[in-house]
């Protein structure tokens, strides 16, 4: 049992360090002065990871908690670039951000498909969902920004910039989605004055899009429109988050004649990222490339 247990530990410090090698990438503060709306860290900024975590796909998943500081970093193509970009949305509930399992995974993903990737660490915890709290979304509202006033030098089409978030960050996703006409701080530069609306949304198991304790109404701050962006959708029946997160979000979608493509799974259950599995969803990255070209982004 020992020796089991020492392997366990080798293998979560061995993947941790692959995250911590990917995070080491430069990045950008969003905020170029004060931040909006901030409030005392409780702490340091720290991988709240432990050895008695549940492990995904037999590995560890980077938790990083007490962000105050939020920042983007840019992760480009190496070889053949679209010229598409996504902006990254981690989950963790609004309390810690899954770095490497919804994030640099992701990006190391994308690049591979040509698609430049802005991976945010927003705030946490405490940051959403909105309009509980602001300040995630007014993050993401920033970041968006940011991509597009930097389009020319990282290369990339500022009609086709999309946001990918998993979690409390499809939550964030379908938020920004749903409120890009008015930022929630006063404008800064020139990067405010960029559209923070996505050109698309990728959402996978989303939270906090259906009220639970009201039998899964609608969640009234998520106000679709004909001028929401179109989505992908990836959600599991068995979800203890509850399906009716995605399901919700879709009809709304549909009801305002967006375009929607959502697939639903019986099994999967939640939080597995790209981290294949015995499961069917977990091709979904396959799926949302295909979509992406079916909507022009990719050509």
């Amino acid at each position: 049992m020992r020796n089991v247990l020492l392997l366990l530990a080798a293998t979560a410090g061995l993947s941790t360090a692959l995250a911590a090698q990917s995070l080491k990438r430069p990045s950008i503060p969003i905020w170029p002065g004060a931040i909006p709306d901030a409030k005392p860290a409780a702490g340091p900024e720290a991988d709240i990871t432990t050895a008695e975590d549940e492990l995904i796909a037999g590995k560890p998943v980077i938790r990083l908690s007490n962000v105050s500081t939020p920042t983007l970093t840019i992760y480009t193509p190496k070889g053949k670039n679209t010229g598409a970009a996504i902006v990254v949305f981690p989950g963790g509930g609004y309390q810690i951000l899954a770095m490497d399992l919804e994030g640099t995974e992701v990006c190391d993903w994308l690049v591979k498909a040509g698609i430049t990737c802005a991976l945010l660490k927003y705030r946490v915890p405490g940051s959403g969902p909105y309009p509980q709290s602001s300040t995630a979304l007014a993050d993401a509202q920033r970041a968006m920004g940011i991509v597009r006033q930097h389009a020319a030098k990282w290369r990339i089409d500022p009609r086709r910039v999309g946001v990918l978030g998993f979690s409390a960050g499809g939550h964030l996703a379908a938020a920004l989605s749903t409120h890009s006409e008015q930022r929630l701080y006063p404008p800064i530069d020139a990067a405010d004055r960029e559209s923070c609306r996505p050109d698309f949304a990728v959402i996978i198991y989303p939270g906090y899009l259906a009220l639970a304790d009201q039998n899964f109404a609608a969640n009234p701050g998520i106000h679709v429109t004909a001028n929401t962006p179109p989505a992908f959708i990836v959600q599991a029946e068995d979800d203890p988050v509850h399906v009716e997160n995605a399901t919700v979000y879709f009809h709304a979608l549909k009801n305002a004649k967006v375009p929607a493509e959502m697939h639903l799974y019986a099994e999967g259950g939640h939080g597995y990222g790209l981290r294949r599995n015995r499961f069917p969803i977990t091709t979904w990255p396959q799926t949302v490339e295909t979509w992406l070209h079916t909507i022009g982004v990719l050509q």
